[in-house]
């Protein structure tokens, strides 16, 4: 009995173990600082263009959410920063680029990428 419930958990851990998803250039909030400031990162703001007219990130480039999958082979090989306003659009950007193997990392929103910048030109 006790060699069944062992086996059981074992085959458990293994199943659950193997069914993780890849975890594609996922940072923690704290690394995210220093990706927002790398020289080599893209800054892709994915709100409309009257929205990034209004306002955005330093450097950042603009496509549209519904653009997105139409300027995958412009991002592709490149280290990517997605946001918009809170994060929702932005959410929507990294699925579909990480489904091309774009290396994407999430800004959540322009002020959250545009603080980040603020943070590092005051030191």
């Amino acid at each position: 009995m006790k060699i069944k419930i062992l086996g059981f958990i074992l085959v458990s851990v293994i199943i659950l173990n193997s069914c993780t998803t890849t975890r594609l250039a996922e940072v923690s909030k704290a690394n995210i600082k220093e990706v927002v400031n790398n020289p080599e990162i893209t800054l892709v703001d994915v709100r409309i263009p009257e929205q990034y007219a209004a306002g955005t990130a330093k450097n950042a480039i603009n496509i549209p959410l519904a653009e997105i999958q139409n300027n995958i082979e412009t991002l592709k090989g490149k280290k990517v920063v997605v946001f918009c306003n809170k994060g929702l659009q932005a959410d929507q950007a990294m699925e579909i680029l990480k489904k091309n193997g774009v290396e994407a990392y999430d800004g959540t929103s322009w002020k959250n990428v545009k603080a980040i910048q603020d943070e590092l030109n005051k030191k």
